[in-house]
């Protein structure tokens, strides 16, 4: 599955196809794993009735992390979250429901109370904490070289800021970038033909 330029990290390098596993999943992508392809990978393979109630949490899911939340939708959301796990309980086995299953409960509360949960998530903390724990050096003293290589990035990026004619990482383009004036001068404005292809060029 190809996904939109850093939309997710290569899932196809977690998986282990003699074990049948997904191995070194950060917490992103089984959050995206959980809403986006999940619903698309068991539509064929599990009976229709379990299908459903898989297909309806992950979508429960994905309306919880939407970033525009009305009052009314958390009413609708804990409706949906009783309904869907008394389905749940029908299909799966006892075993199937620990701690974490009835949490889900209170997620739509929560929301509620907390405001929307894409504002909330760890997922920016715990991209910045990898960065913080790539500058230690010396790890008898971790704190030390996280301060000193955080004061060192600033003042880099500070100087690269006057640095001109010269590719930095505050303006060095994308892996996908577009080249704005491409176009075919012989088409009207509105109908031009901007950018290319990605991928290798085909013979």
């Amino acid at each position: 599955m190809r996904t939109p330029d850093e939309y997710s990290s290569n899932i196809s390098r977690c998986v282990q196809l003699k074990q049948r596993k997904l191995i070194g999943l950060k917490s992103y992508d089984c959050h995206l794993l959980m809403q986006e392809f999940l619903p698309i990978a068991i539509r064929c393979s599990l009976p229709e009735k379990v299908c459903s109630v898989l297909i309806d949490l992950s979508n429960f899911f994905k309306d919880l992390c939407s970033k525009v939340l009305q009052e009314s939708d958390f009413d609708l959301l804990e409706y949906r979250a009783a309904s869907t796990l008394c389905e749940m309980e029908k299909k799966f086995p006892p075993s199937f429901f620990t701690i974490m299953v009835h949490l889900v409960i209170h997620l739509a509360n929560e929301a509620r109370l907390a405001g929307p949960v894409i504002y909330r998530w760890m997922y920016p903390v715990e991209r910045f904490l990898l960065t913080l724990k790539t500058y230690v050096r010396n790890r008898a003293s971790p704190e030390g070289s996280i301060a000193e290589g955080y004061l060192a990035n600033e003042c880099l990026t500070f100087a690269s800021r006057y640095l001109v004619g010269t590719e930095t990482s505050l303006n060095q383009s994308t892996r996908n970038e577009e080249d704005q004036n491409v176009a075919n001068d012989e088409e009207v404005s509105i109908f031009a033909n901007v950018g290319r292809p990605l991928g290798r060029e085909k013979k």
